[in-house]
């Protein structure tokens, strides 16, 4: 098939001979047709499937027309915000607005709205009535089911129920997406579409069929965050598809039911997606505008797996993507490359190779590939699990094969390793050869935090691993005379923090000189472990009371004390030290993080006010 992009425009609709299109897609994205974006993979599958689509790229959501421009489609409207939530894309952790958005045309901001999929549910079922809305991508499948909102600092409901959309589509879709489209053309109508594995449904009744899960209601959750807790236990548990069990939320006129969780798909239906015709480019109508910032990063980088099995609390994947890794073939990967190589702008380096985890190609272990992720244990954290077993092999297979491709100086891996699973590796050839020859300058790895409590919340190792990845590291880089650095990441203000561990956090950053150029502040987003902490003040998995930093104050604080160094953190810095009663840290000394000078009343109250650890975790 030639490699055209999917119409944007009527006319375009006419030239493939079609009346109509059988599907809408309606993004918060501009459309860049590579298999990083979550429509240009949906609406290419469809294609391949035999479906016509069109897409509707960014619409003025003013103007109601926006959404007639390609006619009423056959078959139904397929809404998503794109591949960021769209309160994410438009906010930071301190809800301030962002000045670019990189899947926009020339990284302008603004031409999507807060809460795009809502908005744009709305305007498709005002523009034409009785076509089925069909929600999905990464905003509407962490609000699935009720969820904490961050923005307005409370419980909202299925985001199925505030859109008044027909049915939801979560997680990783292209199986549940196909499963759909050939219900709807058979003839079936979308309220009856109710038996397909990773959808989401509104019901008046409870399903017919047993084994259904009755979750805390609406109403009762939202009176009492306890209860809350429990239900996104019970959600959490059963986010993975082996053992899942289909789940009923309750609402005063009826329910919202959650299907199952797709099947994982295996490597040849993965390898068939990625084969699909894409243009690997943005549209364009965008190249007026400078095109769309996002591409730059993927044009030249390869996918190479799906799926994590870290764990970490902070972390989304778990509840939309799933812990079970899917890998695509080396042979796949291989013949991307080769097409990619012909690309007029390629200048030799394949930018990235990876994944969720770069490192991670295969499940954790063969008991997870039979019977699928431990509800009740992790992989790597607090300490490795004894039926991990650890592997690169494959990976390194297949960067030996990239990088000895005719037209490639440079394969390099920059989307993250981690760093506890490969220093388990008791075969240090992959950890030799990704030194030597796959680190553009600088290697991300993120031990997040150094408190144990912390890194308890925070489902992470504690940072001994990280020390004896660094020491590695460090010898392997003198061994190959390259000058490369380790960039770790660290995140402030997570639940379990308060300053003791904040000014732990500095003083470890501060002993090992890593001075952080990035720091992420916690963000609470819908759908993780470390959001459900950060709302109910509970850690779910034991309903033990956890702290949690809420004030933007505070939270400035624990910010500032990871880059004490900065002349604009001083005043913070000095704050929270006198809160926790740690002048012994203001000083000249070798551990000292402040050096004195004076403070103005005004900035900052000197009069020391001990916090102990058993009052701030109340």
């Amino acid at each position: 098939m030639e490699n055209k992009f999917l119409p944007l425009t009527v006319r375009e609709i006419k030239e493939r001979g079609w009346d109509q299109p059988d599907f809408i897609i309606i993004s918060g994205d501009a459309y860049v047709d590579h298999p990083s974006f979550g429509a240009a993979i949906i609406g290419r599958l469809l294609e391949a499937h035999g479906f016509s689509v069109g897409i509707i790229a960014q619409p003025d959501w003013k103007n109601t027309d926006e959404f007639k421009k390609l006619g009423r489609p056959a078959l139904g409207f397929l809404i998503t915000s794109g591949n960021i939530d769209s309160m994410v894309n438009h906010y930071t952790a301190a809800k301030k607005r962002r000045k670019a958005d990189a899947y926009s045309p020339g990284g302008k901001t603004g031409l999507r709205p807060d809460r795009a999929a809502i908005v744009y549910a709305h305007k498709a079922r005002e523009a034409y009535q009785g076509v089925p809305i069909i929600l999905g991508g990464l905003e509407a499948s962490l609000r699935r089911l009720a969820h904490y909102d961050y923005w307005e600092d409370r419980l909202r409901r299925s985001i199925l129920l505030d859109a008044k959309a027909d049915l939801l589509i979560y997680g990783m879709a292209e199986k549940a997406v196909i499963s759909v489209a050939e219900a709807l053309q058979s003839g079936l109508m979308i309220k009856d579409i109710t038996f397909i594995r990773g959808t989401v449904y509104r019901s008046g009744d409870l399903p017919a069929a047993g084994d259904t899960i009755t979750l805390p209601s609406f109403q009762a959750i939202s009176a009492e965050k306890r209860l809350f807790a429990e239900s996104f236990m019970i959600q959490h548990q059963n986010s993975v598809s082996a053992g899942a069990k289909t789940m009923a939320e309750p609402y005063e006129n009826g329910f919202v039911v959650q299907n199952p969780p797709s099947e994982p798909l295996s490597t040849e239906e993965l390898d068939m997606i990625y084969r699909l015709p894409f243009t690997r480019d943005y549209h364009p109508v965008y190249e007026k505008a400078g095109g769309v910032p996002s591409i730059s990063e993927v044009k030249f980088s390869l996918a190479s797996s799906r799926g994590c099995f870290g764990g970490c609390s902070f972390c989304s994947l778990h509840f939309h993507q799933g812990k079970t890794v899917q890998a695509r073939s080396i042979e796949a990967i291989v013949e991307e490359a080769e097409a990619m190589i012909k690309d007029p702008d390629f200048k030799g380096y394949i930018h990235d190779v990876g994944g969720p985890t770069a490192n991670f190609r295969q499940g954790p272990c063969l008991k997870q590939e039979k019977q699928g992720p431990c509800p009740d244990r992790q992989c790597l954290a607090p300490e490795p699990c004894p039926n991990l077993e650890v592997d690169h092999s494959g990976f390194l297979e297949l960067l030996r094969r990239l990088r000895q491709l005719n037209g490639v100086k440079k394969v390099f891996v920059r989307s993250g390793i981690r760093h506890d699973y490969l220093i388990c590796d008791q075969d240090d050839t992959f950890f030799e050869e990704l030194c030597a020859h796959h680190i553009s300058g600088q290697l991300k790895v993120a031990p997040e935090h150094v408190s144990p409590r912390v890194l308890e919340k925070m489902g992470k190792p504690g940072i001994s691993k990280y020390l004896d990845f660094k020491k590695k590291y460090k010898a392997l880089n003198e061994k190959f005379g390259k000058d490369q650095f380790l960039v770790p990441y660290f995140i402030s203000s997570h639940p379990g923090s308060d300053l003791d561990d904040a000014i732990e956090l500095a003083s470890f950053i501060k002993k090992h000189e890593h001075m952080p150029e990035q720091i992420q502040d916690f963000y609470p987003t819908p759908g993780t472990l470390s959001t459900c902490m950060f709302y109910t003040g509970l850690d779910p998995r034991t309903m033990e009371e956890v702290y949690v930093p809420r004030s933007p104050h505070e939270k400035a604080m624990q910010r500032a004390l990871i880059q004490f160094n900065s002349p604009k953190s001083y005043r913070l810095v000095y704050e929270a030290l006198i809160k926790a009663d740690r002048q012994d840290l203001i000083g000249y000394g070798r551990k000292c993080l402040l050096k004195p000078r004076h403070i103005k009343k005004s900035e900052a109250s000197t009069k020391p006010k001990k916090k102990t650890r058993k009052k701030q975790t109340k």
